[in-house]
């Protein structure tokens, strides 16, 4: 293996917590609620969603360490914050400390949306770039996939089981800390700080072999065209990777992902399937994920990113539509799940692969975190508004409109993919910013 496939792996670990941390919680979910006999309001809005809220300020500021102290010690900080989370909220007695502790964790998941892709994009090579930030999708799906598991091991080893279930984070939060010491600092942030002998350090192990002193002057003066203090994403020049990182990011949310991600058990239960069954096919959700990413990812350089977001669109606008149809007709049974795992399958191979490549591309090297911090930001207000819907909507209009929303909203996402997004694929970041940010 490769030493830069070695530290993009390192870096998507934070990816792992993050899909670890958003899920841990679904499984004491009920015991909590029990223990402190909390009201549905207060222990959704509270003990539930509190990391959530604090992943939205995570995304919002963690562009400013990220460019501040640069995209290595912002991701040290995240795995501090991971571990501090997980010890902490293992160890309280009372829900309003506990959700302290659940959005500090929060802050760190938040904040590693912005680094760790940013890092990943300016360390990998044009040719490999997709795959190496789609390593930070696959882990997020590992993460999940692991804390339905880990829940599942944990659920029967007595009344504290719950502290067993967040606590055990703390594990890998702590590996993830001493192994991100060990990976470089990026040279594109080098340079942007006027650090050139220790970025050109780094750019000779990242490209062996090849003339690096051309290699730091082609950064250089792509930086220089923009590197006036007061630049910021909001400027008209930038109007057009601004309108591409929140579309992708709105449309991610808007397929419906995560109200199904939280309320999988839920839907599977008014589709008329058991508690038991309904409990197995979310890790059957966790598998399908996986699989489908793990695809995304080997095809990402070779089909591009504009085909995978194609078959997902169209994964989606089928699936949803059929689910849709299932609720209005009452179609008994297995068909639910079935168009579910096509769904996640879509889902995977489309935006959960595309999204934190396709965000990390499209800004120059100055403003990439600010501007990945504007499309996860985006991502995340949104994934903490629509599932906190979700349970609001089925009662009122019913799971078969919230479908039906869902899939017509797909037809748009069509749309955006074909009118608007550019290919990425293979473009060196300099020649990126050339052809998205427009001449003043």
């Amino acid at each position: 293996m490769n030493k830069i496939t070695l530290w993009s792996i390192i870096v998507a670990l934070a990816g792992f917590l993050f899909g670890f941390d958003t899920v841990v919680i679904s499984g004491a979910d009920q015991q909590l609620q029990e223990l402190w006999g909390s009201s549905d309001v207060f222990h959704g809005s509270v003990v539930m969603a509190m990391a959530l809220w604090g992943t939205v300020i995570g995304a919002m500021f963690g562009g400013i360490p990220t460019n501040k102290i640069g995209r290595k010690k912002t991701l040290i900080w995240i795995g501090v914050l991971y571990t501090i989370s997980a010890i902490g909220s293992a160890m309280v007695n009372d829900p309003y400390t506990f959700a302290a502790f659940r959005f500090i964790g929060g802050l760190g998941v938040g904040a590693s949306t912005v680094a760790a892709p940013a890092y990943v994009s300016e360390i990998a090579p044009a040719k490999d770039r997709g795959r190496l930030v789609g390593f930070y999708q696959f882990n997020i799906v590992l993460g999940i996939l692991i804390a339905f598991l880990s829940n599942y091991l944990l659920s029967n080893v007595g009344e504290n089981a719950w502290r067993w279930m967040v606590g055990v984070e703390a594990i890998p939060a702590f590996i993830y800390t001493i192994l991100v010491l060990t990976v470089p600092k990026s040279p594109r942030w080098l340079l942007l700080n006027g650090r050139r002998e220790e970025a050109s350090k780094t750019l000779a192990l990242l490209n062996p072999g090849e003339d690096v002193e051309k290699i730091m002057n082609d950064i250089e003066e792509s930086q220089s065209d923009h590197h006036s203090s007061n630049e910021t994403i909001f400027m008209k020049k930038y109007r057009f990777p601004l309108i591409l990182a929140f579309l992708i990011a709105f449309f991610n949310q808007l397929s419906g992902i995560n109200a199904f991600l939280y309320y999988a058990p839920r839907i599977f239960q008014e589709a008329g399937l058991g508690e038991s069954t309904a409990l197995l096919s979310s890790i059957g959700i966790g598998v399908t994920n996986m699989v489908f990413t793990l695809i995304g990812i080997s095809l990402i350089d070779k089909l591009g990113r504009k085909k995978l977001m194609y078959i997902g669109s169209v994964g989606y606008i089928i699936s949803l539509s059929l689910v849709a149809m299932a609720f209005f007709f009452e179609w008994e049974g297995i068909a639910v799940p079935i168009f579910l795992f096509v769904f996640i399958a879509s889902h995977a191979i489309g935006q959960g692969t595309v999204i934190w490549v396709f965000i990390s591309e499209v800004f120059p090297d100055q403003l990439r975190a600010a501007g990945q911090s504007f499309g996860t930001s985006t991502h995340w207000v949104l994934a903490a508004i629509i599932p906190s819907m979700v349970p609001f909507l089925f009662s009122t209009i019913g799971p078969g409109t919230v479908f039906a929303i869902f899939a017509f909203m797909m037809v748009l996402q069509l749309l955006f993919v074909k009118f608007m997004m550019p290919e990425t694929k293979g473009v060196p970041l300099e020649e990126l910013e050339k052809l998205l940010t427009k001449k003043e």
